[in-house]
């Protein structure tokens, strides 16, 4: 029986997998400081889980963790927007909170067991953007805003903690992660929310920076098959494959809702277009990356990982979902 420590529990890519994991019969020990993007209304079912328990912590505060086989690290400070307007809570939480839970593992006494494996979930931001072809986990890491740079920062304490103290890890970087239960503030929900409000789609740079789609179910996936496969003192890019520019996503996030729930114009549409109407708005972005692309290779070698769910398949059940699912 593995027994995992969750940080960030609550949060998006954390409740899939809470899930994953208590499905498998881990036992799963919570931590979150549940800010504005913690999904609050999901701790009941995970609370009744008999394998379960949780507490309420920020991670740079956390004085303890119990016994376990694996810590990980989901918590984190994750919009870029937010991290240009301020980048005070991204430090806090991405670099500081990291630097509190290796030092967590690493004073975890021997003569208990061994010390829990360290994952920490990384980003392929940290990378920066690529022009043509695909990152590998030997690329050099060059991000771009202040949130992928504390993200690169934590890689490299993990990295520093392994080298000093004998820690044991594992980093996975992902491409753009999508689902149910996402803040909106990321694309996805906040273009539903804003074609619900009869508001404008924000695009950035005309839309055609490309982003490579993962489900947070397929990386809950592969973060299973990782630590049952017992690798570890590895680095691991995970990609969905699907990749499309953002001005694409966001017209099969409206054709979809459309389909769901037709709009009906208020004018007369040849006397005065109504301004809402008008689906989406461009926009610039200081540090904007154009492109992410990473190979996935390695992955899918050591554990026959591969995703499941396709962009086009899950989409319409996804846009359904934050169409009933308001979230403040």
């Amino acid at each position: 029986m593995k027994i995992v420590v969750v940080t960030g529990f609550l949060g998006f890519i954390g409740v899939h997998v809470t899930r994953a994991l208590l499905d498998a019969d881990f036992m799963v020990y919570g931590i979150d400081k549940l800010t504005y993007a913690a999904n609050e209304n999901l701790l009941s079912e995970f609370a009744e889980h008999p394998n379960f328990d949780y507490t309420i912590a920020d991670i740079k505060d956390v004085k303890w963790i119990p016994d376990c086989d694996y810590v990980i690290n989901l918590a984190a400070e994750s919009h870029v927007a937010n991290s240009i307007n301020d980048s005070d809570e991204f430090i806090d939480s991405n670099i500081v909170g990291v630097k509190n839970l290796l030092n967590l593992v690493r004073m975890k006494h021997a003569n208990v067991n061994d010390r829990p494996i360290f994952f920490q979930m990384s980003t392929d931001e940290v990378y920066g953007d690529i022009e043509e072809d695909e990152h590998t986990e030997e690329d050099l890491l060059r991000p771009s805003n202040p949130y992928s740079a504390s993200k690169a920062a934590a890689d490299m304490l993990v990295m520093a903690w392994s080298r000093t103290y004998g820690i044991d890890y594992i980093i996975l970087r992902p491409t753009n992660n999508y689902g149910k239960h996402q803040y909106p503030e990321k694309l996805l929900p906040i273009a539903v929310k804003n074609l619900m409000r009869e508001k404008p789609i924000v695009l950035h740079n005309g839309g055609t920076p490309v982003r490579n789609w993962l489900h947070a179910a397929d990386t809950a996936n592969a973060i299973r098959m990782i630590i049952e496969s017992g690798t570890k003192n590895e680095i691991y890019n995970i990609s969905g494959g699907y990749a499309q520019t953002n001005k694409k996503t966001v017209d099969r996030i409206i054709e979809a809702f459309n389909v769901l729930r037709p709009v009906e114009p208020i004018f007369d549409p040849d006397v005065v277009p109504p301004p809402s109407r008008k689906k989406i708005k461009y926009a610039e972005r200081q540090g904007q990356d154009m492109r992410y692309a990473l190979d996935d290779r390695k992955l899918r070698t050591l554990v026959g990982w591969k995703p499941e769910r396709r962009f086009n398949y899950e989409i319409e059940e996804i846009v359904r979902h934050y169409m009933v699912q308001y979230r403040w």
